[in-house]
């Protein structure tokens, strides 16, 4: 497992959380906020599946 893949999980759960605490809250700010951090989160982890999809074609032989 790469490292994108594990930091984007990470970011994206802690987006989660701030998202649902933000709907709790009724700040809307919070919630665009999490929303935000959870998409970044999605795409860091997708760049990691890419980078290891990428060294697994590499070291075929």
């Amino acid at each position: 497992m790469k490292k994108d893949q594990v930091k984007g999980k990470l970011k994206e759960v802690a987006g989660e959380a701030q998202e649902r605490l933000g709907r709790a809250t009724g700040d809307r700010e919070q919630e665009a906020k999490g929303h935000a951090r959870e998409q970044q989160g999605k795409v860091q982890k997708k760049v990691g599946d890419v980078k290891e999809g990428v060294d697994q074609i590499v070291r075929k032989p």
